[in-house]
């Protein structure tokens, strides 16, 4: 697997031939003083389940294992409770109000914390690339939704899923968001 972390050059590295793409990742440098978020992930869909498992071996190898991340479920059309990842399980979880949309959080064993900004799956490239800078930015004050106020990916969001995401929680019927 191939891991961007280069914040002059965020364009996706090709993975090896047969091997799963880059995993789309920006983080604010080691040794840094912590702004509002630590970094930026750009998934290629919103399937947590296919995309959760290379973001969190990545974190693994860094920062030790990775143990729960938490989403708003805005934009994740199912969020289970336990996903399998990398030879363990990480626990997942969801708040409406109290998380940000457009953030996840992602704990480890050590304890440690990661507040990262989601970039939407269908971004472009130049737009991503700014977004994950900006969100790495150890001087960054701005949550991950007040990032992407005015950015075109985020505006087009609503056109590209006109009836928005469906939402599945184990135990409880499929309901659509509003």
């Amino acid at each position: 697997m191939t891991v961007t972390l280069d914040r002059l050059q965020l364009a996706e590295v090709p993975a090896q031939p047969g091997a799963a793409p880059a995993l789309r990742l920006s983080l604010t440098p080691d040794g840094a003083s912590r702004g509002r978020l630590d970094g930026a992930w750009w998934p290629r869909s919103h399937d947590l389940l296919t995309e959760l498992p290379p973001l969190a071996a990545e974190l693994d190898a860094r920062w030790g294992r990775v143990t729960r991340v938490v989403l708003n479920p805005t934009h994740w059309p199912v969020i289970p409770h336990l996903i399998p990842v990398a030879g363990h399980v990480v626990h997942g979880g969801w708040f409406l109000q109290e998380q940000d949309e457009n953030e996840v959080m992602v704990r480890s064993y050590a304890p440690r914390r990661l507040d990262l900004l989601v970039v939407p799956p269908h971004t472009g490239e130049a737009e991503a690339a700014d977004l994950m800078t900006a969100a790495a930015d150890p001087a960054n004050t701005r949550t991950a939704s007040e990032l992407l106020v005015g950015w075109p990916a985020v505006d087009g969001m609503a056109a590209a899923e006109p009836d928005g995401p469906k939402r599945v929680f184990p135990g409880l019927p499929l309901t659509a968001t509003s």
